[in-house]
């Protein structure tokens, strides 16, 4: 899934465009994805993390530890 964060679980959400003569379409409200490269020291290597922009400053609250422990508790692989 490509627009999808590994941390805050954001996806894409779904609504309407709305022209100014009121005709809705459909259109896309994708979520602010980034990869980032982390230093995982447990494990004395890189992890590259597919993040939201949240999913980041959660990552610089927590550290990196915390947050790859609660993606691999959902059961996504880092």
């Amino acid at each position: 899934m490509s627009a999808h964060c590994q941390l805050t679980g954001r996806k894409p959400g779904f609504g309407n465009s709305l022209s100014h003569s009121h005709r809705r379409t459909s259109r896309r409200f994708d979520p602010n994805i980034q990869h980032k490269r982390y230093w995982l020291e447990s494990e004395g290597r890189h992890i590259r993390l597919t993040l939201s922009a949240k999913g980041i400053k959660t990552v610089d609250t927590i550290g990196v530890e915390a947050a790859v422990a609660r993606i691999r508790a959902r059961g996504e692989k880092v």
